[in-house]
């Protein structure tokens, strides 16, 4: 029963102050047009009162460089793989991957608000997201960014409730078509996968493996609002995750670059692209040596990552020359017992520059509690995020 006090608010988004913890918001919204003419009144109430912050995150140095959205011959581009709710939320999780996380720290309502809060902050115009719950995107991701003008393209993996997420940004693109798949579907059904599916069916144990796995790739073609005649195919994906998983990754990148090819080659003559995503590859390994140098030898050593019985040589190439935009850091995932750099954006180097790479935050944001995820930061990968430009 106690009176409503107005807080005045002049940004799109209200944060806040310490003084509102332990107390409930309210909203109220008057609709009204250009000619004064005004609709009756609506309101709503926050369903739990305000509570206290993580306080800085790691993310907050980063908006002082994306304050603004960037120019129309640039691009903004963020990858991000955002830790799924399904595996955040295990035992084993709680217990033995982050057991120095606060356990209210790895709620989905507290990682959702600091999310929000960090992609709204980066002004994107293309946002690739891997890990996302399909709740997370209806209900929480697709609504926020919409009020940020982001539309959003979601991709589900089959046996997972978690999946791929695309955003781009809608008063500079506009969406011409999609072409997702699943890489085991694609690899015994496209006639484009023939001949890999062919030598695949020589190593059967691995080739069982690489038809288990329920890996997609998104691809979105997206058009220029401002010059029709710029295209660009944007691919986002999460790799196979086992350390010791090389060989089924290297088959899984080579039909990802497969694809990617027959839609910006074949369906959409010399469009360029930028691919995203979770690799789950360290710079030293055969996936970013193919996709650096566009061939991986037969006698690579990840043919045999996972010992001599599932030894699968063959000699792979693609004919793009892609950049990793944001270079090789020092890591992009970082937990209690591993750290190394597994997320990529990888760009065409005869259309697209690097204009800028925000700055990773320092090792001491990232382990001012220990490791990832944190009270300050939503996920165990941290975002990577580049302005590109047309050559």
């Amino acid at each position: 029963g106690a009176a409503w006090v107005e807080a005045a608010a002049a940004e799109r988004v209200f944060t806040p102050s310490n003084a509102l913890v332990g107390l409930r918001l309210k909203l109220r919204c008057t609709p009204g047009d250009g000619a004064q003419r005004y609709g009756p009144p609506r309101e709503v109430e926050s369903s739990g009162p305000v509570e206290a912050g993580p306080g800085a995150c790691t993310f907050d140095s980063r908006h002082l460089y994306t304050k603004k959205v960037c120019g129309e011959s640039s691009i903004r581009a963020v990858s991000y793989n955002i830790l799924a709710d399904t595996y955040a939320q295990t035992e084993f999780s709680r217990t033995v991957l982050y057991p120095y996380c606060a356990p209210y720290a790895l709620e989905l309502d507290y990682r959702q608000n600091l999310l929000k809060k960090e992609l709204a902050g980066y002004s994107a115009d293309l946002i690739c997201l891997q890990e996302v719950d399909k709740s997370v995107f209806v209900d929480s991701l697709a609504p926020a960014l919409d009020a940020f003008g982001l539309e959003g393209l979601f991709k589900i993996k089959e046996k997972q409730h978690e999946g791929l997420a695309t955003f781009y940004r809608r008063d500079k693109f506009s969406l011409l078509s999609q072409h997702d798949i699943a890489f085991s579907e694609a690899l015994l059904s496209d006639p484009l996968h023939k001949e890999l599916c062919d030598k695949l069916a020589k190593y059967p144990l691995v080739q069982e493996k690489v038809l288990q796995r329920s890996s997609v790739l998104q691809v979105s073609v997206l058009q220029s609002t401002t010059d029709p005649s710029r295209k660009i195919c944007v691919a986002n994906t999460h790799l196979y995750w086992h350390p010791k998983g090389g060989n089924i990754r290297l088959i899984q990148i080579t039909v990802a670059l497969s694809h990617i090819k027959h839609v910006a080659w074949d369906l959409y003559p010399s469009i360029p692209i930028i691919f995203c995503g979770d690799f789950n590859s360290t710079p030293s390994s055969g996936t970013y040596s193919f996709i650096n140098s566009g061939g991986i030898a037969e006698d690579h050593e990840d043919w045999v990552s996972n010992g001599e019985e599932e030894r699968c040589n063959m000699p792979l190439s693609h004919p793009f020359k892609l950049l990793s935009a944001c270079g090789e850091p020092a890591y992009t995932n970082y937990v209690g017992g591993f750290h190394g750099c597994l997320d990529y954006i990888f760009i065409d180097k005869n259309a697209l520059e690097v204009e800028q790479v925000i700055p990773l935050p320092s090792h001491e944001e990232v382990t001012t509690h220990q490791a990832l995820p944190s009270v300050s930061h939503p996920s165990d990968h941290i975002a990577l995020i580049c302005d590109l430009k047309w050559k």
